[in-house]
């Protein structure tokens, strides 16, 4: 916090400065190109609060109190909704990577630090809570392009149907089901992924692969997701699942890899 008000030039005491802080540095990085942004949902939570509550709740935190489980969710869901509403009026997209259990090895931990190798996936509930987030987002007719990864594919229902419940606003596939994420970053969990998503929704207007920025070598993972895409699809025309109609279907694989993100994100090709 203390980082974020030296930048953004804000005293940070009360929710309405947050706000100020973190409109500056969206505006900051808006005018440098920025168009999506990712959030880290180990745990969905939500629970509303007033005003004077955040105050009370980061005024605590800034004293070095330990905050209660609803607490942070108070405070986390009103950031959330702040943010998704600016993401909005810009036009961003906002990522949601949701169900990662970290730092589990405290031993390590203690030696290592975090993001070492010692996360695993989690099993709590959250289609609710998810659920809940989402909605508030949009009493206002502010929640932005969305799109949804889980860590567990057990939930990938839960995704595959959740975004469905917040489609249109003139945005074909506006709320995505994202690509399978880390350890479901390979063949059976990027069919898995697939295969549901075209069970639930529309694959045609999936947004496709995405890269880890922070390691050049995923950029692997694009044709390896195009030869799975096709492979799949192959099947489903050999069964007599899908029509033997290359035009249709190679137009289809043309979105899937390139045309919808360029869409989706606005990019601009000269």
């Amino acid at each position: 916090m203390a980082k974020l008000g030296e930048v953004s030039d804000t005293d940070i005491r009360r929710f309405a400065d947050l706000q100020t802080a973190l409109t500056k540095r969206l505006d900051h990085f808006a005018a440098h190109g920025c168009k999506v942004s990712d959030h880290a949902l180990d745990v969905v939570m939500f629970a509303e609060a007033n005003e004077a509550e955040l105050d009370r709740i980061l005024a605590r935190r800034l004293a070095g109190e330990t905050l209660s489980e609803h607490e942070v969710a108070q405070f986390k869901t009103a950031v959330l909704v702040f943010l998704g509403a600016e993401y909005a009026r810009r036009g961003w997209v906002q990522q949601y990577h949701i169900g990662a259990l970290r730092n589990n090895n405290l031993r390590q931990f203690k030696l290592l630090g975090p993001d070492v190798g010692f996360d695993s996936i989690n099993d709590r509930p959250m289609a609710e809570e998810l659920s809940k987030l989402l909605s508030k987002q949009n009493e206002e007719n502010l929640l932005p392009k969305t799109i949804l990864y889980c860590l567990n594919p057990r939930d990938n229902e839960v995704l595959g149907t959740m975004i469905g419940n917040f489609q249109g606003e003139g945005m074909p596939g506006k709320m995505q089901f994202g690509s399978g994420w880390w350890f479901n970053d390979q063949k059976d969990g990027m069919e898995r992924q697939m295969t549901q998503l075209a069970q639930l929704g529309l694959l045609s207007r999936f947004v496709g692969m995405l890269t880890d920025s922070r390691s050049f070598l995923s950029y692997t993972r694009h044709e390896y997701f195009r030869r799975i895409l096709c492979q799949m699809i192959g099947r489903w025309v050999e069964a007599g699942e899908a029509p033997a109609d290359i035009n249709l279907l190679g137009e289809m694989v043309k979105n899937i890899c390139f045309n919808n993100a360029r869409d989706y994100f606005a990019i601009e090709l000269n």
